[in-house]
């Protein structure tokens, strides 16, 4: 038997497995690996299978399934990570392999290079579009807050609401980072636009969802999906005041409004009462300042057109001096109209039918004489002409008897419309002394001598006396009566 071979231990393929595990996890108890996760794979048992690899290697590592609940930072292919955990083997398949216990975000820019390809997808959806954003309510009856209990965030908001404008504010305390911390953060978002507006708990107007300051990764709750997508499905609108004001997470760009910190949150929610007071004077102000100028210029408008209007009271005491000399001048003028009536009728005086009808008759006689010289006439012609053997004045006689018929008719009518027919009915005239007929008893004076004209004469008389009351009438002189 060979002495080399005989020196060489023998082990049984246990023994080997055994020995490497020991070796590995030995000189490898707890170790942080970095690299790139790939052919991620999540089973039903909960556990989840996943490769790290860098440019020359591969490093194949598990995470139970009591540990996954634990993550800060859920495994997804493509993203470098550090991985911290124990190296161990499987012998069954003579691998070794990595159980992660935690997982981190390999720096900065590996965060930063998630985030953008999250952003740019969800860009692609629409969930950062100006236009789906909505103004924030003047003035909020109920301010929702989503933030820590504990920390200084939702006193510096209640603080800055109670010194701006006293409002009701409403916490949903939430852990802000850690493992679940996006999870509770998004379910707060939707829990407060799913209460019902007339229901126990008010409804918030607007919603603060704030966070102090931090490194990314303690702001990385922040930039997760379902804490976007919650934001932009919100129905109340939405203020983000995550970190400082240098610090931009990706609930900011689903937000209808970002603030730098949560006290610049709380000014936007609710307006300072104190500039409202100031508003207010300021408008009042300006009311007031409109309502003085329209005014004056009312008054100005009233004084021009005051000036155009007639002196009222001088107009009336004008009218009233001109009544006052057309009342003095009334009788005078009264007594002028008389006069110029009477002179009318006189010159328009009728000549007395008598006269007319003794005219008429003289007329008549001359044309009887003229008749009966021309008939002479014609006789002596007709008998000196032989020719002539018979003469008749008939027709001439029967028209000498028409004409006179109708003078009488004519002077028949004369001697109906005379006064002369009046007055032998029994009337009777009277006549002043110039001879002008006196038609009522206002116009005769006391003492004035008249003449009264019968059917067979006249009589002289005086008047003297009152006339009678019941003839009285305004301005008239008085009558006296008749003797």
């Amino acid at each position: 038997m060979d002495t080399a071979v005989g020196n060489v231990p023998e082990f049984s393929v246990s023994e080997i497995s055994g020995a490497v595990r020991r070796t590995i996890e030995g000189a490898f108890g707890r170790v942080r690996v970095r690299g790139e996760i790939t052919e991620c794979k999540r089973y039903p048992s909960g556990h989840v299978y996943l490769s790290l690899k860098d440019e020359n290697a591969k490093l194949e590592a598990v995470v139970w399934r009591a540990s996954v609940a634990r993550l800060s930072v859920q495994p997804e292919n493509g993203v470098e990570v550090i991985a911290t955990g124990r190296l161990t083997t499987y012998a069954d398949r003579s691998k070794y392999q990595l159980v992660i216990e935690r997982l981190e975000y390999a720096g900065e820019g590996a965060l930063l290079a998630r985030i953008e390809k999250l952003r740019l997808r969800l860009a692609a959806e629409g969930l950062f579009e100006e236009g789906r954003k909505r103004a924030l309510p003047p003035l909020p009856r109920v301010i929702g807050v989503v933030t820590s209990e504990a920390g200084a965030v939702i006193q510096d908001i209640r603080t800055t609401v109670a010194r701006r404008f006293p409002r009701h504010i409403l916490l949903w305390p939430v852990p802000v980072q850690g493992t679940g911390a996006a999870e509770r953060i998004a379910a707060a978002i939707a829990g407060f636009g799913a209460l019902p507006p007339d229901g126990k708990v008010p409804r918030p107007d607007v919603i603060i969802v704030a966070r102090g300051g931090g490194s990314l990764e303690d702001l990385m709750a922040f930039n997760e999906e379902v804490v976007v997508r919650a934001a932009a499905l919100s129905p109340i609108p939405l203020i983000s005041a995550v970190g400082h004001e240098t610090d931009t997470t990706l609930i900011d760009f689903a937000a209808d409004r970002r603030a730098p910190t949560p006290t610049a949150a709380a000014e936007l929610a609710v307006p300072s009462r104190t500039d409202l007071l100031a508003s207010l004077d300021a408008i009042g102000a300006r009311l007031r300042g409109a309502a003085s100028r329209t005014v004056r210029a009312a008054e100005a408008v009233l004084l021009r057109l005051e000036r155009r209007l007639p002196d009222i009271p001088a107009r009336v005491l004008d009218y009233r001096r001109r009544l006052d000399e057309g009342g003095e001048g009334l009788p005078a003028a009264l007594r002028d109209f008389v006069r110029t009536k009477r002179d009318a009728l006189a010159r328009l005086a009728v000549p007395h039918p008598r006269a007319g009808i003794a005219a008429r008759r003289h007329v008549g006689a001359l044309l009887d004489g003229r008749a009966a010289a021309g008939i002479a006439r014609r006789v002596v012609r007709a008998r000196g002409a032989r020719a002539l053997q018979a003469f008749s004045a008939a027709p001439v006689l029967a028209g000498l008897r028409e004409r006179g018929a109708k003078l009488h008719g004519l002077s028949r009518q004369l001697e109906a419309l005379s006064y002369n027919a009046v007055l032998a009915r029994g009337f009777a005239m009277v006549r002043d002394e110039g001879g002008e007929p006196v038609a009522r008893a206002a116009e005769v004076a006391a003492g004035a001598p008249l003449s009264i004209c019968f059917a067979d004469g006249a009589v002289k008389v005086l008047a003297e006396g009152e006339p009678p009351k019941r003839v009285r009438r305004r301005g008239a002189e008085p009558q006296g009566s008749l003797r």
